[in-house]
């Protein structure tokens, strides 16, 4: 079985096109990205962002990956677009699945003003497709959940798996904070939002759909106790719930896995803004976040 990367992004030639061509935001203008609620970001031609899959192929083989898995950046807040303007930018990601090599899979997105599941349904089956990202701004209370079960039915019945990914940040008041600031704040808080709603309401919605949360679902899982305190239950631990440990290293896996063991955790990289990590527990443990877990986060079965 292969060694898995399950979060990376890529910034494809069509893609960047679309957003320059953009006249508000999300948009690219003199290489800088332009969002609402970040810091504009340069896309420097030596960070990484703009390489071509032969590049990015070359450095996950250098560090021991066979396959890395490509997600549309849902920061960006395509999904979320009006549906005239999502699709153009969607079609530009879904076009890359043709250039694929066997080294990479692809994370399938999906406008979600107006889903068109049939669409979905179709991308799906593409072999280089891997499952669908949603971003965790789609799910943060059961309510929001609920609206969006139609979407990750279709995944569920294809087979699939969904990548909770952060979606756009909110607004920031000043133009003055870090850069790392809405990857810490508005990225972790979406992710715990979205953890708890899946746990009070997803699982009774979707019973078979496997989903992995990226960056340790902002390590909601470790709330379990002020949960506990609070008046509510984590319960059984859901085997069918993945997390995968971009931006995080030992310490924070280390934690994670006391609650919820070493089964639901899978590598992801987050790749080019983190670099891939092995935490250092062990060789076991080395081959169930890189082999085994993504093997089973991907394609079903008993773990």
């Amino acid at each position: 079985m292969p060694r898995v990367d399950v979060h990376q992004h890529a910034w494809p030639d069509a893609l960047v096109e679309e957003l320059r061509r953009r006249s508000r935001t999300p948009r690219i203008v003199d290489d800088r990205l332009l969002l609402d609620g970040e810091p504009a970001f340069a896309l420097a031609p030596d960070d990484g962002v703009l390489d071509g899959l032969d590049d990015r192929r070359t450095l996950d083989a250098a560090d021991g990956i066979d396959l890395a898995l490509l997600a549309l950046s849902s920061p960006l807040g395509i999904e979320t677009l009006a549906p005239d303007e999502a699709a153009p930018l969607l079609a530009a990601w879904h076009g890359t699945a043709a250039d694929l090599g066997p080294g990479h899979g692809l994370w399938a997105a999906v406008g979600l003003v107006e889903p068109d599941l049939d669409a979905l349904r179709a991308t799906l089956s593409e072999p280089a497709v891997r499952g669908l990202q949603v971003p965790a701004t789609a799910l943060l209370d059961p309510t929001a959940l609920e609206r969006l079960a139609p979407v990750l039915a279709v995944v569920e019945a294809a087979g699939r798996p969904v990548l909770v990914h952060p979606g756009p940040a909110p607004a920031a008041p000043t133009a003055d904070l870090p850069g790392w600031w809405p990857a810490l704040t508005s990225y972790t808080a979406q992710l715990t939002s979205a953890w708890f709603a899946w746990h009070v309401a997803g699982r009774a919605l979707l019973p078979d759909l496997r989903v992995c949360f990226v960056a340790l679902a902002g390590l909601a899982p470790l709330h379990h106790e002020r949960l506990a305190a609070r008046g509510g239950l984590l319960g059984a631990i859901d085997r069918h719930v993945y997390y995968d440990t971009s931006s995080y290293g030992p310490r924070a896996v280390d934690a994670v896995v006391r609650v919820v063991g070493v089964d639901p955790l899978v590598h992801g990289s987050d790749r080019p803004y983190a670099e891939p990590r092995d935490p250092g527990l062990g060789e076991a443990f080395s081959h169930s976040l890189f082999v085994s877990n993504p093997h089973h986060l991907l394609n079903g079965g008993t773990r």
